[in-house]
């Protein structure tokens, strides 16, 4: 087996958007390898998902457990951009660790500056360097919110490989056209076969290639935006309300809609009043208490609030000028966006050990540590 890894996650991907028509290439590899479903983290939003595909764990492990973050000491609050949440070894780290090479190539900056400090490349569409632009030929990119972004990152990935190769790549795309079409629009398929054209010439640069592609999460309909924040306070509870997809990226969710809540409770003996209150909800799929949460989700119970609220199929949580709105959008975060497709090829293990994303890296730490 060639010692070259090669990690592709493709963000938001739900498994309907890959289909024999649009996507030949990746039922090329699945027929080499295997093609199968496999599960997010919860949250099933970004930043939660890369930390646990490249550390090999779950949030309670790695630490990351939204886009966004909220300190109940200081009431402080902000975006998740930099590595000091990231409290597990990534595989870049090891890799990096041990003198191989790595490279780390995203059309989101913040991959890069939260997972990538140790990456011997690091390509960042946002904020590419010149130097490695002319080094590897490629043109200035174009905007994160673009279908043009997807064929850039993807020539950048072969660039890489072609030029560099180095023993670890790990490269990553914006949801930018999952948010905004449903699989078989025009637009779909034709993002779709974009990158599966690139995906087909990568394969056959080294058919022994160790090749994972994957998403972070899924992708989902909604027709309910709710303000649970704006609910809250309406019902007289002192709270505040994290929305851990929340992220500087407005084009792909403009009111910041996820399928997930962080509820801090902040006064004294309301945690069961807020629960009971929660009961009546029709919008809400699952809820429960920090502790329960925990153990069913692998989540740090020090750092998810006190109630974890996931929305139903239809739902999703949001920042309002009113307490609910009825709008057609699309988005993830709760466990309806859970279910994602693995493609592996010279796999370290057969496909039934795959259950989760996690999994990917953390049998490839198992055989190297």
């Amino acid at each position: 087996m060639s010692q070259k890894t090669l990690i592709i996650v493709i963000d938001g991907c739900a498994a309907d958007y890959i289909t024999p028509e649009d996507t030949p290439n990746l039922y090329r590899l699945g027929q080499a390898g295997f093609y199968s479903k496999i599960k997010s983290a919860i949250p099933s939003v970004t930043n939660v998902n890369h930390a646990s595909i490249l550390s090999g764990s779950f949030p309670d492990r790695h630490g990351v457990v939204g886009n966004y973050y909220y300190d109940r000491a200081t009431g402080s609050e902000g975006f998740i951009e930099d590595s000091r949440h990231m409290k597990a070894q990534s595989v870049i780290d090891m890799y990096s660790r041990q003198g191989k090479s790595t490279a780390l190539l995203t059309v989101k900056g913040k991959v890069l500056e939260v997972f990538g400090a140790n990456a011997r490349i690091g390509i960042n569409l946002q904020k590419p360097e010149p130097a490695l632009l002319k080094r590897l030929d490629l043109d200035t990119p174009p905007g994160v919110a673009s279908f043009e972004a997807y064929d850039w990152i993807f020539k950048a990935c072969y660039q890489v490989l072609s030029r560099e190769n180095p023993d670890l790549v790990y490269c990553t795309t914006n949801d930018y056209m999952m948010h905004n079409y449903a699989p078989g629009s025009p637009e779909a398929k034709k993002v779709m076969q974009t990158m599966d054209r690139w995906i087909g010439r990568i394969y056959d640069l080294d058919p022994a290639r160790e090749i994972y592609i994957t998403a972070d999460h899924g992708m989902n309909k909604k027709s309910r935006l709710i303000d649970l924040q704006k609910k809250l306070d309406m019902a007289g509870f002192n709270t505040f309300c994290l929305l851990p997809l929340k992220d500087r990226y407005l084009e792909n969710h403009r009111c910041q809609e996820g399928g997930a809540v962080y509820v801090y409770v902040l006064a004294e003996g309301q945690i069961p009043k807020v629960l009971d209150y929660l009961k009546g909800c029709d919008f809400i799929d699952r809820f429960c208490d920090k502790a329960a949460a925990a153990e069913e989700f692998n989540l740090p119970a020090d750092n998810i609030g006190d109630i974890v609220v996931l929305s139903n199929q239809d739902s999703a949580f949001a920042e309002l000028t009113q307490d609910e709105r009825c709008v057609e959008t699309r988005t993830h975060g709760s466990l309806h966006e859970r279910e994602i497709p693995l493609i592996a090829v010279n796999a370290r293990k057969e496909a039934e050990y795959y259950q989760c994303n996690s999994d990917i890296v953390r049998f490839i730490l198992e055989s190297i540590s």
